[in-house]
């Protein structure tokens, strides 16, 4: 007689990698691909079924300035250990020569200057993040394509071997460590197939939702630039490889949100039990998208306006005194003058000389 046979899920994840995902979705805005990849592949590590012998997992991600490439590998450190500083980047434009590589591994015995060298990447560096419950290292190569050789011959050890060896013949284990690799490549190809309205090319396009064919064509632009650029046994080596998507209205809408939760816990971090609360109108988050979009530097400009039109005014508010603990704040958008003002709203009594001349404008 047959026994019983149940139908098994293998599309459900486990709590731990359930945690990632909802936490990636929250920081991150219209990269459902590259969250998928994150979590698979931290799925396997914690299941125990990682390649023995091989990092964690190496990803490449493709893409336009500004979609989010180094803000996702902070996001994971930030989900997994606390910390988005967590992240041990190396920015591959100060390794374009290959007498650069002794910054990373150290000098070799017998060099001059052996003894004060300290390598980017020895094992203390790659540990000192580990917690309790969590013993994972990032490792970012930021702008991959800018570096020499000698680097991408370093990186084939690492990728397959999990294993570096320093100047002085100590090896750094990398078999706990996600490498992360990041490239503007193909981002020119891959904005001339994208229709108008789709990336930063107008505050006010609407978002027209890709169809198959083009993100097909897209991914494969990015995917061909880096066939182009990097040998066959560099990629063989790679996990994964995506290709993150311009950024259109939609999504920078929800980025100017997420910017704005953060001025609000930065405001609570400087003014600690001095905290004030600000409320901000549809009309001004419009201005500061307005401000903030740019063909040539994504989400990355956005930062800039946030930065520009309303950190630095409630700045001088704070230094000033002109806001106090406990005091609300609106911030609206001044059609008049096309900038930002801020006001203090007074729950119990209103000032009789408040005129509209009293109000504190952004420049």
């Amino acid at each position: 007689m047959a026994g019983l046979k149940m139908l098994l899920d293998p599309t459900r994840v486990g709590r731990e990698a359930e945690k990632l995902e909802v936490d990636l979705h929250k920081r991150i805005i219209g990269q459902e691909s590259a969250v998928r990849q994150i979590t698979g592949i931290y799925q396997t590590f914690v299941a125990g079924m990682s390649s023995p012998g091989r990092p964690i997992g190496s990803l490449l991600f493709l893409g336009p300035t500004g979609s989010g490439k180094t803000r996702t590998v902070e996001a994971v450190a930030e989900s997994l250990v606390g910390d988005p500083r967590a992240v041990i980047k190396i920015d591959c434009a100060e390794f374009q020569h290959s007498h650069e590589i002794a910054k990373l591994i150290g000098s070799p015995p017998g060099y001059l200057g052996h003894r004060e060298t300290h390598p980017l990447l020895s094992q203390d560096v790659l540990d000192q993040h580990h917690t309790a419950t969590v013993k994972v290292s990032f490792v970012l190569f930021d702008e991959i394509e800018k570096a020499s050789d000698s680097l991408w011959n370093l990186l084939l050890g690492i990728l397959d071997k999990a294993t570096l060896t320093l100047g002085d013949n100590r090896r750094v284990d990398f078999s706990r460590a996600l490498i992360f690799m990041t490239s503007n490549l193909g981002a020119a190809e891959m904005g001339s197939i994208l229709r108008p309205g789709l990336g930063f090319t107008s505050h006010d396009a609407e978002h027209q939702p890709v169809d198959e064919k083009t993100a097909d064509r897209v991914s494969r632009a990015g995917v061909d630039a880096a066939r182009r650029k990097f040998t066959p046994e560099f990629l063989n080596r790679i996990d994964r490889t995506v290709v993150f998507n311009s950024l259109g209205t939609p999504e920078l809408r929800q980025i100017v949100d997420l910017e704005l939760q953060s001025v609000r816990d930065r405001i609570s971090r400087a003014t600690g039990t001095k905290a004030f609360e600000f409320t901000i109108d549809d009309g001004a988050k419009d201005f500061l998208l307005k401000e903030g979009t740019d063909p040539r530097y994504g989400a990355r400009h956005l930062k800039r306006a946030v930065e520009r039109s309303l950190v630095q005014p409630m700045s001088n508010l704070i230094a000033t005194g002109q806001v106090q603990s406990g005091d609300q704040l609106m911030v609206e958008f001044d059609s008049g003058c096309s900038r930002l003002v801020f006001l203090k709203e007074f729950k119990d009594s209103v000032p009789q000389t408040g005129t509209p001349s009293e109000k504190s404008v952004a420049a």
